[in-house]
């Protein structure tokens, strides 16, 4: 892995400041710098070109999501950025089509991809504590994110080819990060990555 793209999709919204996810934006830029990755950042809250984005897919070995979870999807800014480069700046460059023939329409579909080879990655912030994904009569019902609120973001990065490595979410952010919580995470993640990148 040589090149790596980070999309920021924190945002200032209400009580949100996006303050957390520009955190863990800088950790993955910082490690894979200092691991001689060559990086680029894309901010979802800043100004972009939706065909330049489509160039940075076009041009990473691993394309990295950071996104906070609001009201259990994607904020409204990463949403629309996904819309805009994979809809307005992808289509020729990121999928050819939706996969399928005329003649046998029925399957296929969604294998349309041009990105086979690259992988992505997702974190996700939570105010949800883990708990509310893993104990049972809990909100998530014992269903983890990937399987749960992130199926649908998981279908689309399929549709364009790319391959799922592992992801790392932090929970109970809002009510529960203390110091030491967040000095943990902090290590946790880069071991994360250390992971990802020696594999």
């Amino acid at each position: 892995m040589k090149k790596v793209f980070i999309i920021n999709g924190g945002q200032v919204f209400g009580e949100s400041n996006g303050k957390l996810n520009d955190t863990i934006s800088q950790w993955t830029s910082n490690y894979f710098t200092n691991n001689e990755v060559e990086v680029r950042v894309t901010n979802v809250s800043e100004q972009y070109d939706p065909f330049t984005e489509a160039d940075n897919f076009l041009w990473a070995d691993l394309i990295v999501w950071h996104t906070p979870i609001w009201w259990f999807q994607v904020p409204f800014k990463l949403k629309q950025y996904i819309d805009e480069v994979l809809q307005l700046g992808g289509h020729g460059k990121l999928y050819k089509n939706d996969g399928r023939t005329r003649t046998n329409p029925e399957i296929n579909y969604g294998t349309g991809g041009l990105l086979q080879g690259k992988n992505y990655m997702v974190t996700t912030t939570w105010n949800a504590p883990k708990g509310a994904f893993n104990i049972e009569g809990e909100i998530m019902n014992l269903k983890n994110v990937d399987e749960g609120i992130l199926f649908g973001f998981h279908v689309s990065m399929k549709f364009i080819g790319l391959t799922k490595v592992d992801g790392f979410h932090f929970y109970d952010v809002m009510k529960g990060l203390t110091p030491e919580r967040f000095d943990n995470y902090h290590i946790e993640y880069e071991q994360h990555l250390a992971n990802i990148l020696n594999k």
